[in-house]
Formats: C-alpha cells, sequence, structure tokens
C-alpha cells in the first residue's frame, strides 16, 4: 500500500513558482520574506526558530520541513527547537482558553 498524503514534500521545492501567475506580488513577497529573515534586532538563527515554533501553530507542514532544516543549519539543537513548539502550544491553547472568557460571558447575558 502507498503511504500518500495530501502534503508532497516535492512540492515544497515548487514554491518559487508562486511568481509564476502574479510575477510582480510573487516578486515583492519574496523580497519582503528574504528581508525578514536577515540579521536585524534579531539574529537570523533566532529567526529561523520563531519561525518554526509559528510552523506549528499555523500547522504548515511545508513549512516545519523547511525550518526545521534551516534550525540545524543554524546551529539550533533538538532541545531548543522542541521548546519552541511547547511554547508555540502554550500561546496557541492559550488563546483558544481565554476565548472562553467569551462564552462564559455569552452564557450569563442569556442566562441572566
Amino acid at each position: 500500500m502507498k503511504n500518500e498524503t495530501y502534503y508532497n514534500s516535492e512540492d515544497l521545492k515548487k514554491f518559487g513558482d508562486i511568481t509564476e501567475w502574479q510575477k510582480e506580488l510573487g516578486d515583492k513577497f519574496f523580497d519582503y520574506y528574504g528581508n525578514v529573515f536577515k540579521d536585524g534586532a534579531l539574529t537570523a538563527r533566532e529567526k529561523s526558530l520563531i519561525a518554526l515554533a509559528v510552523s506549528h501553530a499555523v500547522h504548515c507542514p511545508y513549512c516545519i520541513d523547511s525550518y526545521t532544516s534551516d534550525c540545524l543549519k543554524k546551529g539550533v539543537d533538538e532541545e531548543q527547537m522542541m521548546e519552541a513548539v511547547h511554547v508555540a502550544a502554550a500561546i496557541k491553547s492559550g488563546a483558544v482558553l481565554v476565548h472562553g472568557v467569551q462564552m462564559m460571558k455569552q452564557v450569563n447575558d442569556k442566562l441572566m
């Protein structure tokens, strides 16, 4: 049985092709994207680790693949990567839970 998934890791290599149907906007995106990941107030290494955490929060397997590799190239170890993933998980779960306040408010408004 063939192990298939909706996401094909080979498709990551085609990311640059997004300029094919809209060159101007695609080029602007890649210029912006490239500049974002340059050393600035944060190092490129720190930015790669942030990107790895965000990749997990937004559930992008292409980004997880890309930034896992990038982090390893930039000297980030497994423990640091997993800790970053836990930070993303904590923020995401906190965001879900804090919206419970809205549910509680609605229940109180409707039952009062």
